[in-house]
């Protein structure tokens, strides 16, 4: 008999497509109703619950009540980080939803991935990083140096030693489903993306499920100057 996690229980639960829709939309890091979530995907309240049950009860989302209502959320990052993976691996192979719409340039160009940025000016951010000797690589490894800890409190206001969590990496390369190499996550993309916010150089959309974030004129100038690619 096999010994170790059973990986099959949960590819069960994010393989049925209602299922996926769900977990897909509360990738916003937004914490949604059974009704929401119903919608995303397209079936029906009742049916929803049953979907919800399963999702809760296999560890991948936790509920929160306020007031009258019930919201659901994931568990945590890590279960954002396989969701993005997968997406990656989908969109490898071909798997692509057939339709697209007037946001999917946007989806593509900056939106959340749980607490981070992801997309093209995510992957954009940490090549910057990278080339900034802000973030030192090995393999899948990656830590702040000693000249990043002084750019995030110089720059963003942003100080190395409130990024410390004990279930979570200051720096992690997050696989970016779109532009199919990393982007920023752990504490620090969550921290910069707060940081970003709270700057009013970014907001998030605030359409139900969506997940692009758009920058203002003067967020990409700023964003531009830190993280600008060099020729």
């Amino acid at each position: 008999m096999k010994s170790g996690p059973d990986i099959s229980r949960i590819a069960a639960l994010v393989g049925d497509p209602a299922r996926c829709n769900m977990l897909t939309a509360l990738l916003t890091g937004r914490a949604l109703t059974a009704s929401e979530l119903a919608q995303e995907a397209g079936i029906t309240p009742q049916t929803a619950s049953s979907h919800l049950s399963k999702l809760e009860a296999g560890g991948l989302i936790e509920p929160e009540k306020q007031g009258r209502h019930r919201y659901y959320r994931l568990t945590g990052p890590d279960v954002a980080d396989v969701l993005e993976g997968l997406q990656g691996i989908a969109a490898r192979a071909g798997h692509m939803r057939v339709r697209t719409g007037p946001k999917d340039p946007a989806l593509r160009r900056a939106r959340i991935c749980y607490d981070h940025l992801a997309g093209d000016l995510g992957v954009q951010m940490l090549d910057s990083m990278k080339s900034q000797k802000l973030i030192r690589q090995s393999k899948q490894a990656m830590e702040l140096t000693g000249e990043g800890k002084r750019f995030m409190a110089e720059a963003l206001q942003i100080e190395a030693d409130t990024l410390e969590h004990p279930r979570r990496p200051v720096c992690k390369a997050c696989l970016d489903w779109s532009e199919r190499r990393h982007h920023l996550a752990g504490t620090l993309g969550a921290a910069m993306m707060d940081r970003f916010t709270e700057l009013k150089w970014a907001a998030r959309d605030a359409t139900p499920g969506s997940r692009v974030v758009s920058f203002s004129r003067n967020g990409e100038k700023r964003f531009a100057a830190l993280f600008g690619v060099p020729e």
